[in-house]
């Protein structure tokens, strides 16, 4: 499990606004050292996470108050949509608008206040699993149809699935495709992709039965939640364009592509044959969406500041309120009543270099030392995220609040404790090499954490790294490097998807993300025990105490902060609310006001 493009982008989000954050130094509250931000109008503080039933899964959605049909939706953003192909689509911003364009097996049903269900999409209900969990099955609803009108069909799944091994697509993700062959690294030599007439053997359909079943190689009891990525998203065999598909795909979702002029803007219209009965997840109020790119962030924030025009029925897709613009919108009630907020689902955090630093309560003393309160300061302040002290989001399903390391009570570190833990290992004056992305907001907040070693006994060895190489040098299991700045977000909202690839011996190598280089046997066990346990609601209380037994024993990071991002939006506009699981605007609950 590489860093992958949608993690990598949320991860590196916080280097990208650059010297934007440090103009916010005094916003938020200034030295709190609570974790509640100044709300917007609407706040998501970590999204609960159930399974729904059949009926949860059984359309239409559930209306939203005072909404009704009509209009047109404007969305703005900076770029142009990568991908548009939902095998290519891994990025988190792609998945905004393939939300309206495909639809997948399962996907996520979310309420009002950011709470989320997975249900049956394209499928009656979140699938049946075999008592070993090595077998899933599928059942699709009747009257799903792709947008010329051609029935979309259990073969149509499959074709979806088996095209990622097309050699054209490279992007998307490849859980569904290890899980098939057995084979994390070499998945692609065990088949050739479809184009040849083949089919994978572990995919079963039954058209007629409307089933399609899949036989993985391990267990795998959080399956249906892989299933909801857009990457297994289904495509049509019969309009399947290849390479071309990526401009035009066909929509089994309530809007298609009318125009698309490639980094300038794009029209959706209203797909006819989208039936709203098979579809309990997505609304689709507006006649259709035009969205405009090239425009930044705090370009756009100033028209919806001004709200004139077509300006009063837009959104920002994925790019939140700037910090320069934060304390304006919070501090204005008429901006503040048409904003909303929500938690990323990832983390950002220190690694600390396990193979470097061996011993426990240097360890230990990193964690008390870091001052986490003058480094969110230079973010923002509390309006730009809460204080990490969990590996485990508030997103995912089982985490569990701790603080073994004191900073609810001192986020600006405990220089005293970590003196002590050092002079109890023999280790004051120990050199630590920081290595971070070279970036304005990270050269201010490189200084914070150099004073604060210095503070705690430490002699801290700065060393900036050119962004561009950044992730290929920390990769790299013998870097010179004692902590290094990083972050990860999950896949889907089991714990699996973090601890798995930041924790397990086997994801040490060149390129990939145990960076920390924790290689413990009770921590592999406990990562294949808990990978297998089938009620994800006793998974995720494992998965938490498995997080805190980490932190307590091996204590291999830093949590940082979980990023807050801020929306703002046209005054005619209705239902804008946070995605909690693209950190993005929900735009099929959208709607134009009368």
């Amino acid at each position: 499990m590489s860093l992958s493009r949608r993690n990598f982008v949320i991860a590196t989000s916080v280097a990208a606004a650059g010297s934007t954050l440090l103009s916010a130094c005094s916003s938020g509250g200034g030295g709190g050292t609570g974790n509640t931000p100044t709300d917007g109008a609407t706040s998501y503080t970590g999204a609960k996470v159930t399974i729904g039933t059949k009926a949860d899964s059984t359309g239409p959605a559930p209306e939203i108050p005072g909404a009704k049909k009509g209009g047109t939706i404007y969305g703005l953003a900076p770029q142009d949509f990568s991908h548009l192909d939902p095998q290519r689509i891994y990025f988190a911003y792609n998945s905004t608008a393939a939300l309206l364009l495909h639809r997948c097996l399962t996907g996520y049903k979310i309420d009002s206040t950011g709470h989320q269900k997975l249900v049956g999409d394209l499928a009656t209900d979140t699938g049946t699993a075999s008592a070993d969990n090595k077998t899933w099955t599928f059942t699709l609803k009747d009257g799903l149809k792709w947008e010329d009108g051609s029935e979309l069909t259990v073969d149509d799944v499959r074709h979806g699935i088996e095209r990622l091994w097309a050699p054209f697509i490279t992007e998307g993700a490849t859980y569904v495709q290890a899980a098939l062959t057995g084979s994390s690294a070499k998945w692609r030599d065990a088949y050739e992709g479809p184009y040849k007439g083949k089919h994978l053997d572990s995919i079963v359909t039954d058209k007629t039965k409307r089933t399609i079943t899949f036989k993985l190689a391990e267990p795998k009891p959080d399956f249906n939640f892989t299933l909801a990525m857009h990457s297994y998203a289904a495509t049509s065999v019969k309009l399947d364009t290849k390479e071309k598909y990526d401009k035009q795909p066909a929509s089994s979702g309530p809007y298609k592509i009318k125009a698309h002029t490639t980094d300038k803007s794009m029209v959706l219209i209203r797909n006819s044959n989208w039936d709203p009965a098979t579809d309990s997840i997505r609304n689709a109020y507006p006649d259709g969406f035009e969205f405009t790119f090239g425009i930044e962030s705090l370009d756009s924030t100033d028209r919806f500041i001004a709200d004139q025009g077509n300006d009063q029925f837009a959104v920002s897709i994925y790019k939140g309120v700037p910090a320069e613009r934060i304390q304006k919108v919070l501090t204005d009630p008429q901006l503040k009543a048409r904003s909303f907020n929500g938690l990323t689902p990832g983390v950002y955090y220190y690694a600390i270099n396990t193979k470097r630093v061996t011993d426990l309560k240097v360890r230990q003393a990193l964690n008390y030392a870091w001052p986490l309160q003058q480094i969110r300061q230079i973010y923002g302040g509390p309006s730009a995220g809460d204080l990490a002290t969990t590996i485990m989001s508030p997103d995912l399903i089982g985490y569990t609040k701790y603080d073994l390391y004191g900073k609810d009570t001192k986020p600006q570190g405990d220089p005293d404790k970590a003196k002590a833990l050092l002079k109890e290992a023999g280790k004051l004056g120990m050199k630590v090499v920081y290595a971070y992305p070279k970036d304005p907001t990270y050269d201010k907040t490189k200084v914070v954490i150099e004073n604060a070693l210095k503070a705690a006994g430490f002699t801290p060895v700065i060393k900036a790294v050119d962004n561009t190489t950044y992730y290929d040098q920390i990769q790299q299991i013998n870097n010179s490097y004692d902590v290094m700045w990083f972050g990860w977000s999950p896949d889907w909202p089991t714990a699996y998807t973090v601890i798995q690839p930041l924790f397990d011996g086997g994801a040490i190598g060149n390129g990939q993300n145990n960076i920390s280089q924790t290689n413990i046997s009770w921590i592999n066990d406990g990562i294949k025990k808990n990978a297998v346990i089938a009620d994800q609601q006793e998974a995720g209380k494992a998965w938490a105490a498995l997080d805190k037994r980490i932190m307590q024993e091996v204590a291999p990071i830093i949590p940082e902060t979980f990023q807050r991002r801020y929306y703002l939006y046209g005054s005619k506009v209705g239902g804008a609310q946070y995605d909690p699981n693209f950190s993005a605007t929900l735009l099929y609950k959208t709607f134009v006001k009368a």
